[in-house]
């Protein structure tokens, strides 16, 4: 069953015309997986990308080995630079990136538990960081996750749209 919240995200996206990408980790794309099975989906996903491995992030997504090393494949600084890096070579209105700790064997600290996400969101007019923290099994982190990003992004457009009004 596709989430609401992805539903609605989509449709508002729809309403727009505007497009949407992926670049994914942790979620391993779902999310990309997510918004293809909306209605109308062919209006607004442009792909994704899924870079596990932190070696993938650095071949593929051109982010800086020194990043890995010091804050780790699982950060919001890794985060961001794999969106920088995706958005340059994949054009959409949106461009999410999604790093983070779904299951144990990764980056984990006392300071960084596994369910802690990282998404990094770029919009024509604002980019966005998320840290957030979820509970349950990998499958209930990577929903959250997905619900999350579908609330920002309505969030924002609704926001962007209200500013334009008021303009």
């Amino acid at each position: 069953m596709i989430s609401q919240k992805v539903i609605e995200c989509s449709n508002a996206l729809v309403k727009r015309n505007w497009s949407i990408a992926f670049v994914e980790s942790m979620s391993a794309g779902k999310m990309c997986y997510e918004f293809s099975r909306v209605p109308q989906s062919g209006k607004i996903l442009i792909g994704g990308l899924v870079c596990y491995d932190g070696g993938m992030k650095e071949d593929l997504l051109a982010v800086p080995h020194y990043l890995l090393e010091k804050f780790t494949p699982e950060s919001a600084e890794v985060t961001e630079a794999m969106a920088q890096n995706f958005c340059r070579t994949v054009p959409s209105d949106i461009c999410v990136a999604i790093t983070g700790l779904s299951t144990s064997g990764g980056s984990e600290t006392p300071e960084k538990p596994v369910g802690t996400i990282f998404l990094y969101f770029i919009f024509p007019h604002k980019q966005i960081s998320k840290r957030c923290q979820f509970k349950g099994n990998a499958e209930d982190i990577v929903n959250q996750t997905i619900d999350m990003a579908a609330s920002v992004i309505i969030e924002e457009l609704d926001q962007f749209d209200k500013q334009k009004k008021d303009n």
